[in-house]
């Protein structure tokens, strides 16, 4: 069982509202939230056969500073290794690490490590992305993403609102203006579960939260915060995600943008508002948004498709 350090009462299989004032000076980089809802409330852990925190091989430990020789960029894409295991073109924007791999049970994983502040080519949150592709907004046209997913570690600010850090990304431009000129959709943001005793100071799991746009362009109160599933430190998650158009059932006139994700065997779908003004789909993933401490992601046997009609 499980007290949540900092945080709130989730009551499982609904949606998180969160209407609030957008805590960056980026429209993509996530929420602020009002803490004084959640305070006093405590959750039980619903996954009482938790394993013992175990420090991964290729995982950072200890104290850090901002900034390492090795992480130095140039440009956003200058630092990818050639012949990178993961598909997708990079997007540092972090002065702590540059992309790496390890290997592990013969699986070959992407690192993606980023601490609160490192981001020393501009002014928005500190990422390490990478982007793929983009599909037209035809019918019939899709961007698709598959891959297997470990968190070690996300950040942690004690607030709600600015605490967490996203794993991947829908994203799509639209018409008729609003909002930022490469606006997220749908950001997928996973929230630490800390343990109890000797493990109170320890990421034991994480919350995966859909962050989902209420309107085209969305951000702060245009978006909803939805509780996915959680997940373990360092367990490996299968994660698919598909986002395109097809012909609305109800009138073949119409049709429908969707953003359809399934998270260790889980699916979650879901139709993005105001599908004639989309342009476009397309998918990041990696690591992004860490406002307090460090996040680490892991990121292997990646594939892309995709379909224009």
């Amino acid at each position: 069982m499980f007290t949540l350090r900092y945080f709130y009462k989730i009551i499982p299989n609904l949606s998180l509202i969160i209407f609030t004032t957008f805590f960056s000076c980026s429209p993509d980089d996530g929420l602020s939230v009002d803490d004084s809802l959640f305070e006093g409330i405590t959750e039980t852990d619903p996954k009482p056969d938790q394993e013992p925190v175990v420090i991964s091989s290729d995982e950072d430990t200890g104290p850090y500073t901002t900034c390492n020789e090795d992480g130095a960029n140039a440009t956003r894409t200058s630092n990818d290794l050639p012949n990178s295991a993961n598909v997708g073109t990079i997007d540092d924007r972090t002065c702590y690490a540059n992309y790496k791999e390890s290997v592990i049970d013969s699986i070959t994983w992407g690192i993606y490590n980023i601490t609160d502040n490192s981001n020393n080519i501009g002014t928005l949150q500190p990422r390490m992305e990478r982007s793929l592709p983009v599909a037209n907004p035809n019918v019939g046209s899709f961007v698709k993403f598959t891959g297997d997913f470990r968190i070690l570690e996300v950040g942690d600010t004690g607030s709600f609102g600015s605490s967490g850090s996203y794993i991947a990304q829908a994203k799509g431009q639209h018409t008729g203006g609003g909002g930022s000129p490469d606006p997220a959709i749908c950001l997928y943001r996973a929230h630490p579960i800390y343990g109890t005793g000797i493990d109170a100071d320890k990421q034991l799991a994480f919350d995966i939260y859909a962050e989902r746009i209420l309107v085209r362009g969305g951000s702060g109160s245009g978006r909803e915060v939805v509780l996915l599933k959680r997940v373990n430190k360092n367990e490996i998650t299968s994660f698919e995600l598909e986002v395109g158009f097809k012909v609305d059932p109800r009138d073949s006139s119409k049709k429908i943008h969707y953003c359809n994700a399934i998270i260790g065997g889980e699916a979650f779908n879901w139709n993005i508002p105001e599908p004639d003004r989309a342009t476009q789909s397309k998918i990041r993933y990696g690591a992004y948004r860490v406002q307090g401490g460090r996040a680490q992601i892991r990121w292997a046997n990646t594939t892309h498709v995709r379909v224009n009609k």
